[in-house]
């Protein structure tokens, strides 16, 4: 990759970025945007890097007529508002203290200095947005094409600076990487306790990203041998589920999901799962989907999919060893509603209050039962069901 230029990729060409970089006058990409180019991925957020302060940067901006939201600041960051979306336009920073959770910066005009600050070498990496020249102060470029992760300089002051660092490591080698640096990695295994002073929400954060990319499993595999997980997550001790999962979704082409992989990885009870989902500060709903998740899928794949909802149905059965066949059955079905109200029971005669609803719970039992059948089979149980309990009533 040496001696190369930013290829012509489509995000290069979104409307008001050409415009954004000529009211800059200097600026570079950088990070996330660069290296998904080279490897010839699709970008989604595009930085640009400036030795211009923040201030400057939103004078320049509301000059020009375009719309600069202060996002951070006091970290140099802005956010540009174009036509095609945004842009985070960051002042060239040095750390001047960091506490493993958050840095204090300084702004600098030096680019070597920005770059010496960020984590791995494949980050670090710039291009001039006008001629696509590339910049590379650590290597990055002989890394990115090696598909090696490696942290800028010494591991263990790059892990001291930031411990979601040490997550940060393992989701860019199952995203990335054929291989770990074996410095970086032994320096992550060192210092995995330091996670224990993260949020639980940015260890939520990584994990659920990390769970779902294209190498999740050796990587997962790789972070339980080394003991990464021990110190946040000791649940977490076993890969077998989650490869079990990753092959039935690739052979069913459905589209890997953070919360029934996070449910491989944990222990097959609801206790467990809701206990975890709460400390990982997952939402309402997706501790309900991961506790549910859990469960065996007992019923045929349409009644589990009518009661519990596609969505967990497809969990039950990812994660079980049920025919791939019964996969296909409910991904893209619709589930009917039961053809019969409260009202029509009553108006056969039920007396409004528990007879109604235990009557209607035994016509859709009946109904699901029988695969759903329409509104013709639907009134002749209700017709049956009704008499049953009306037979019932008149001999107590």
């Amino acid at each position: 990759m040496d001696g190369m230029t930013l290829p012509h990729a489509e995000w290069r060409h979104r409307l008001g970025l050409d415009r954004l970089v000529e009211v800059l006058g200097d600026a570079r990409f950088v990070g996330g945007s660069v290296r998904d180019t080279l490897l010839g991925i699709p970008v989604s957020d595009v930085d640009l890097a400036t030795p211009l302060a923040p201030q400057r940067v939103v004078e320049l901006l509301r000059a020009a007529g375009i719309k600069a939201i202060p996002t951070g600041i006091e970290h140099g960051t802005i956010t540009a508002v174009l036509e095609s979306g945004q842009v985070e336009v960051t002042t060239l920073r040095r750390d001047v203290s960091t506490d493993g959770r958050r840095a204090t910066v300084a702004f600098t005009d030096d680019w070597r200095e920005d770059a010496a600050r960020r984590d791995f070498t494949m980050n670090a990496l710039y291009a001039d947005p006008r001629t696509g020249e590339m910049f590379d102060y650590f290597g990055g470029l002989a890394d990115l094409e090696a598909r090696h992760v490696r942290f800028i300089g010494d591991p263990f002051k790059r892990i001291a600076e930031d411990h979601l660092r040490i997550l940060r490591f393992f989701r860019f080698l199952a995203r990335f990487g054929d291989q770990a640096d074996p410095a970086g990695l032994d320096a992550c295994t060192v210092r995995a306790k330091d996670l224990m002073a993260l949020s639980r929400e940015r260890i939520r954060d990584e994990l659920l990203k990390l769970l779902v990319t294209k190498d999740a499993v050796r990587v997962v595999r790789l972070m339980i041998e080394r003991g990464i997980f021990e110190p946040v997550l000791p649940e977490i001790t076993s890969a077998d589920l989650l490869a079990h999962v990753a092959k039935r979704e690739t052979a069913t082409g459905i589209a890997p999901d953070p919360i029934r992989r996070l449910a491989a990885v944990l222990p097959r009870d609801g206790a467990s799962a809701d206990q975890i989902g709460a400390r990982l500060k997952l939402s309402n709903a997706e501790r309900k989907r991961l506790v549910a998740a859990t469960g065996e899928p007992l019923d045929a794949p349409k009644p589990l999919a009518y009661r519990l909802g596609r969505e967990i149905a497809l969990d039950r059965l990812l994660l079980s060893d049920r025919d791939l066949a019964e996969i296909e059955e409910i991904r893209s079905w619709e589930a009917p509603r039961l053809p019969l109200s409260g009202g029509a029971l009553v108006a056969r005669g039920l007396a409004k209050g528990p007879d109604v609803a235990r009557a209607l719970r035994a016509v859709e039992d009946r109904w699901i039962a029988e695969g759903f059948p329409g509104e013709e089979r639907v009134n002749a149980l209700a017709d049956e069901i009704v008499a049953q309990v009306r037979l019932a009533t008149s001999s107590e």
